[in-house]
């Protein structure tokens, strides 16, 4: 008749895999944002970003002290980290009891208790003058934001402390040693010690984090004894509670609390409905009564008592002392099920409470037992499938491999339960390949570790921290490039200093922007860095203005770039030959601009002096030549067609002439891109390098040779120095190297090796791929930033010094910007708070992955920065999604109209 009973509670193989479908849906809930308020499995994020695998390289040396605190009793261990790997940790640990009016009192009390105990083991180690470091492991929920934070959602366990659910618990037992260690008077020594707590966690990731050294498989921590919870990596971008998208988290998943939106109502049964209706948390913690060793014991005995008022057992005859609550514990269910001598335990037991059991009664009692050690297994298996499956999807294998560490004394002193768990596992999930490894140590060596680890990581984040500070230049370092580059601008202009400036301003001889009576079809080049286009471009005046585009993109190999002028500009015939051809218009004379992104002296709009290469060209022959000459040069030796060369123009000015044509308002042009420039339309009357007073002129400012004179050598990092000291042109063009997308990838290529051989990324191991020059590519930083490259830097750290160093770059940016802004003619107009100034801002290439305006953050740095330090100026960017292609077409239509109004 018993077994007869129990057999209409047992659960069946569907009923487990439905509770494992349930649990999955439960699991993806409390992952969500939206839906996580209401989801009974909270799925808690604990910022524990990284298995044990490779801490060993992290684990600071030294002492460290963990908490760790259970059930009616806590551990304070502590633990010595070395580095030799014979004897890797050193553990001394204490155990002390809560006595039981302080887990029902005032939160204080416990906290003040926990104290008490720290300062006992402390002045038993004999730890003087030692600041070490505290971790604390904590066997309830919490929602953390942080690693050192803890807010209590509920108590569990039968713990139960007024007005602590809602606090934060490492800032009161924080609270709690530091006014112990201040008052206490038998400890006086100890009063100038520092026990800030620096890592928290639950006792279930400290459990994982313990037997993850073992194991290189490890995903998944399990606690099933007095309570029960698992934990486990999960990809970020699954976690809709945390901002970051890169790499794993730990989620804790507090399954205690499964079941508690009514799921459970056809497996509980009327002994597990008595139990939570006489605890603390009526209809709470459904799941964790139904499997936990806390209440096995009363479980067993509630069934017993009522098997018993059915006349089944001990002859109609029970004692008191088997209706006392929570008497028959669940150590005594671990004897009961011993195989050999688990009838003999039971009438041991049963005599304990004053039963005289038959030989039937005793089999009868182990089957009970039996029935809910079995079912607390075949439960926890079935909720552990469902994370198998949440890992399986994860790495998108058709086969999982893991590894899953467990503690506490249930699956450890139970007889069958491990086996029964593993069977009940494997059989659920046919297609994981799972190991479960015992914890010996517990969570509290796991809280010891992190702590170690957690300890290095935050001096570590100090010294990158201070290393990094140098990219972010304060408002008054902001104000002082201002007023250098202003001076510069000014020696630029003018005829006495110009030839020592360095910064050059340029005159381009453009001297008005489109004014919407353009007209025909002409041939734009544009040559910038490693890609070359050429461009058809069709322009129709009148009521209806039209700007109609063909274009064909190059390469331009390095062994060209870097070769003779001849083969060069040979090269670049050869590639208008190939798009005439295209075209269908090669027996035509087109007029034709040239965008050259280079320095050039000019003296015509059509004639300009090359003074140097940058972005990586190194031609020889060419520097001092007119470059409209050996463009005209180069077509001649092709023969095969002619064109009229009407202008030469910088890429900025072009950029400029893009944006001027769509809105008069513009009259700034600025490069972002592979390279960086800014070019403006001046006043004639202050280019003294130009006869003339009437009217104004475009100014190629050539801005990245600012600071070649040594005035930002107090803003240059080594990491500046170390890309400048290895370029083709060392020494020049410095403020470009600070700022430009060619250089950028290289100034994090480099951060990321002297970070390495500091130990701070990588174990301390620089790959050979790593050591060479630029193969970092500016493009990456774009790409981390937007979560596409995960498999070539998962760390965060790394994403923050890409970002310190573009923001110190576009910091520059935009004070250099401004001092062009700020200058003549503008600089008492400057201060009107209702003037409008239109500004261009494009990519050297629109579609270049080196454009700097691919990256998410730029435009709100670039605005934040113009507005901070010129609160008065009002400016409006545009987009130039054309590029300086169509702006030098539409200079040649400029300069054939006033060629055409001359004759």
């Amino acid at each position: 008749q018993i077994d007869k009973y129990l057999y209409a509670m047992r659960l069946s193989d569907e009923t487990l895999l439905d509770v494992m479908a349930r649990f999955r849906r439960e699991m993806k809930n409390g992952l969500s944002r939206d839906f996580n308020p209401t989801a009974a499995v909270k799925m808690l994020p604990t910022f524990v970003r990284s298995i044990p695998d490779g801490f060993f390289f992290l684990l600071k040396k030294g002492d460290f002290i963990a908490l760790d605190l259970f059930f009616f009793y806590f551990r304070i261990l502590r633990v010595k980290v070395s580095h030799e790997k014979k004897h890797f940790f050193f553990m001394e640990s204490e155990i002390y009891n809560t006595p039981e009016d302080i887990m029902h009192g005032f939160f204080f009390w416990l906290f003040d208790h926990v104290a008490e105990c720290l300062g006992d083991f402390m002045e038993k180690q004999q730890i003087k003058d030692k600041k070490l470091p505290v971790g604390f492991t904590f066997s309830f929920p919490c929602r953390q934001s942080k690693l050192d934070e803890g807010i209590l959602i509920t108590w569990t366990k039968r713990f139960k402390f007024f007005f602590l659910e809602g606090a934060d618990v490492v800032r009161l037992l924080n609270k709690a040693i530091k006014i112990f260690f201040l008052n206490c008077t038998s400890f006086s020594f100890l009063a100038d010690y520092d026990a800030d707590i620096i890592f928290f966690l639950n006792d279930t990731v400290g459990t994982m984090m313990t037997c993850g050294f073992d194991d290189h498989f490890f995903f998944i921590g399990l606690i099933i004894g007095t309570g029960t919870n698992a934990c486990y990596m999960e990809e970020m971008r699954h976690i809709d509670l945390v901002v970051f998208f890169l790499g794993r988290m730990c989620i804790n998943t507090e399954w205690g609390a499964f079941g508690d939106d009514f799921f459970f109502e056809d497996i509980r049964t009327e002994f597990d409905r008595e139990i939570d209706r006489g605890s603390f948390f009526f209809w709470k913690q459904l799941f964790f009564f139904l499997v936990s060793g806390l209440y096995m014991g009363e479980l067993v005995r509630l069934i017993l008592v009522f098997f018993f008022k059915e006349g089944l057992l001990f002859e109609g005859r029970i004692t008191p002392e088997l209706l006392f609550f929570f008497k028959f514990e669940t150590k005594h269910v671990s004897a009961i099920e011993k195989s050999k001598e688990g009838l003999n335990k039971a009438k041991e037991i049963l005599i304990f409470f004053f039963v005289e059991p038959s030989h039937e009664d005793c089999i009868a009692v182990q089957h009970v037992c039996f029935f809910f050690s079995f079912r607390s297994a075949n439960l926890v298996a079935s909720t552990l499938g469902a994370i198998f499956f949440f890992l399986r999807d994860n790495k998108g294998v058709g086969r999982l491999r893991t590894t899953v560490g467990v503690f506490f004394f249930l699956y450890k002193m139970h007889p069958q339960y491990a086996r029964r768990l593993h069977k009940t596992t494997r059989r659920l999930v046919p297609d994981s390949e799972v190991r479960f490894l015992l914890s010996e140590s517990g969570s509290g060596k796991g809280a010891a570790m992190v702590t170690a680890v957690a300890y290095r990581l935050a001096e570590q984040h100090r010294l990158i921290d201070e290393t990094l500070a140098e990219f972010k230049l304060t408002h008054e370092q902001l104000l002082q490039v201002k007023k250098r580059m202003r001076a510069e601008m000014e020696a630029g202009l003018k005829k006495k200093t110009h030839d020592t400036a360095k910064v050059k301003m340029l005159p381009t001889f453009v001297r008005s922007t489109p004014d919407g009576t353009e007209n025909g079809d002409f041939l734009a080049l544009d040559l910038g860095g490693t890609n070359f286009r050429v461009l058809l471009v069709k322009i129709r005046s009148g009521k209806r203005r039209t700007v109609e585009m063909h274009n064909k993109i190059y390469a331009i190999p390095i062994e060209v770039m870097q070769g003779t002028g001849e083969e060069l500009f040979d090269h670049i015939v050869t590639c208008i030959s190939d798009f005439l051809d295209y075209m269908g218009i090669k027996g035509a004379r087109l007029p034709l601009g040239f965008t050259f992104s280079f320095p050039c002296k000019q003296t015509s709009l059509d004639a300009g002096i090359l003074l140097n290469w940058t972005k990586g060209f190194k031609a020889t022959d060419c520097e001092g030549e007119d470059v409209v000459y050996l463009l005209r040069e180069g077509i001649k030796r092709r023969e095969e067609f002619d064109l009229d060369v009407v202008a030469v123009v910088n890429d900025t000015v072009g950029t400029m002439m893009t944006c001027a044509y769509e809105d008069p308002n513009c009259e700034i042009g600025l490069i972002v891109g592979t390279g960086s420039n800014a070019c403006y339309m001046e006043e004639m009357r202050n280019i003294e390098m130009v006869d003339g007073e009437q009217g104004r002129m475009c100014v190629n400012t050539e801005w990245g040779a600012f600071g070649d004179n040594g005035c930002l050598d107090d803003i240059r990092t080594i990491y500046d120095k170390a890309v400048d000291d290895f370029s083709l042109n060392a020494g020049k063009q410095r403020y470009e190297k600070m700022i430009s997308g060619m250089y950028l990838g290289e100034i994090v290529r480099n951060i990321l090796i002297d970070f390495t051989k500091r130990g701070f990324l990588f174990r301390g191991q620089i790959s050979e791929t790593l050591k060479t020059r630029h193969i970092f590519e500016t493009k990456f930083l774009s790409q981390i930033e937007r979560d596409s490259w995960r498999a070539l830097l998962t760390s965060l750290e790394r994403i923050w010094i890409s970002a310190c160093v573009r923001a110190g770059g576009f910091f520059t940016i935009s004070t250099a910007f401004l001092a062009m802004l700020t200058s003549k003619p503008w600089e008492g107009l400057s201060r009107i708070p209702s003037l409008h100034h239109f500004i261009s801002l494009v990519a050297a290439v629109p579609s270049s992955p080196t454009g700097l305006v691919s990256f998410c953050s730029f435009s709100r740095i670039m605005h934040q920065t113009v507005k901070d330090l010129a609160p008065n100026c009002d400016v409006t960017f545009l987009l130039s999604e054309d590029g300086s292609g169509k702006g030098a077409a539409l200079i040649t239509a400029v300069g054939c109209r006033l060629r055409e109004a001359e004759q």
